[in-house]
């Protein structure tokens, strides 16, 4: 036995520990905001660049239609996006943000903030951090 795998040395179990404690930390943030974790990613993207299209929201999310649809149909219910046909493709559905979701976004600026806080690492550690999980997520995706 003491040549098995401990669970405290696996990079894949600190990065899974990690995330769960980031999005609990998140949480009561997005609470206030009306939003669940991965709506606010569907946000994150749609702020950085308005409109997207569902297909090109998946990609960068990384999420199917299965899981994009229900988020998507749930944000258009808090009045935050709306899905439109393409006027150029008909086949492509836009997903724009209201007035309301630009305006969201006033009250999301204080979200990272709130992580790094409760992280207790400076902002160039932030950084490293983001840095080398890019890196490894990269590598990662590139090894399948």
């Amino acid at each position: 036995m003491s040549d098995a795998p401990r669970l405290r040395h696996q990079v894949c179990f600190a990065l899974y520990s990690a995330s769960k404690a980031a999005t609990a930390v998140y949480r009561p943030v997005l609470d206030e905001m009306g939003l669940t974790y991965p709506q606010y990613l569907v946000m994150l993207v749609l702020w950085e660049n308005d409109p997207r299209s569902v297909r090109e929201l998946g990609a960068e999310l990384g999420l199917d239609s299965g899981t994009l649809s229900p988020l998507l149909k749930r944000l258009e219910a808090l009045g935050l996006v709306e899905r439109r046909r393409s006027s150029e493709d008909e086949r492509r559905v836009d997903v724009v943000l209201t007035d309301a979701g630009t305006k969201l976004s006033e009250r999301a600026g204080d979200v990272p903030r709130r992580l790094a806080d409760a992280a207790g690492l400076t902002p160039a550690e932030i950084g490293q951090l983001h840095a080398t999980l890019g890196k490894l997520t990269a590598a990662l995706q590139k090894s399948l």
